[in-house]
């Protein structure tokens, strides 16, 4: 899938354009992405989603927990079968532009001859432009209706709760979090559980305090989500035991998947009796299977 940071740099061709934020890729999401991969591909016009980076609601002065990283975001994008991506980034110079204006430079000119959005979408100075505008430009613009149920919002009320399962059949895969290898406290070694301790982007949600069994690619993952509060911890962690495996992650980015949550994070009696319970998690790690 080929990535542009600026309209310039895709060649103008005949598209059918999926625009949205798509923050986690969620069901609904995927409904207005295929669409416009459908649409092309019985057009002979090339798949292509215009996105916005950082999320338009945090340049407004809103937070927001994000439901994947960028990167992750176009990972989901090429699997959904998208060709091309152009990447808006998000200033208060773009939330001003005239829907007119926007529609001139980030869709008829890269080529658009179609538009799929979801419900609601708006864009433009006051959130003006609607489909309806693009019409009049001359596009073929369609509304792909909502998912019932399916919202970034529910889905992080979801995860926070620990309820990947519920998380899982909203996303049409896997609650994840994602981060980048870094040193930690060296305790799961000497436990004989060494751990992989990632820092994660603030700005991207993660899920809430537990125990969960999951996988990073290829290999099950034993997950703690929390504080550690056997040793007193007050610093949240997110630190992954993949089972049977041996080498060096520094550095490396992981996504773990979330399959089931297994227990509460707790202080144990006695260091003994912490080993006792790590080890069954490992074990009902190892019998888990994805929730999708």
């Amino acid at each position: 899938m080929n990535v542009a940071r600026a309209a310039a740099e895709l060649a103008v061709r005949p598209r059918t354009v999926a625009i949205g934020t798509f923050d986690g890729v969620h069901l609904g999401h995927r409904a207005v992405v295929r669409a416009a991969v459908d649409a092309g591909r019985s057009s002979d016009l090339t798949p292509t989603v215009v996105t916005f980076h950082p999320h338009p609601r945090t340049v407004l002065g809103h937070r927001v927990e994000l439901l994947a990283t960028l990167e992750r975001r176009l990972e989901l994008l090429a699997d959904a079968g998208v060709e091309d991506v152009l990447v808006v980034e998000f200033s208060s110079e773009i939330a001003d532009l005239e829907p007119e204006e926007f529609a001139q430079q980030y869709l008829l000119g890269i080529g658009a001859q179609g538009v799929v959005a979801g419900t609601g979408f708006r864009f433009g100075r006051q959130r003006a432009g609607d489909l309806e505008l693009l019409r009049r430009l001359g596009l073929d613009a369609r509304q792909v209706p909502l998912v019932e149920g399916v919202s970034s919002t529910r889905i992080r009320q979801l995860a926070h709760a620990g309820d990947v399962d519920g998380a899982a059949r909203l996303l049409g895969r896997p609650l994840e979090v994602e981060g980048k290898v870094v040193s930690g406290d060296q305790r799961g070694g000497a436990l004989g559980f060494p751990t992989a301790n990632l820092a994660v982007d603030p700005d991207v949600l993660v899920p809430g305090f537990g125990i969960y069994a999951g996988a990073a690619g290829e290999r099950r993952a034993a997950i703690s989500i929390g504080v550690n509060p056997h040793y007193g911890g007050t610093e949240r962690r997110v630190e992954a035991y993949l089972l049977d495996w041996t080498g060096d992650l520094y550095g490396e980015r992981i996504v773990l998947e979330l399959w089931r949550r297994l227990r509460d994070e707790r202080a144990f009696g006695s260091e003994a009796e912490l080993v006792d319970q790590i080890a069954r998690d490992v074990e009902e790690t190892r019998a888990a299977r994805s929730p999708v």
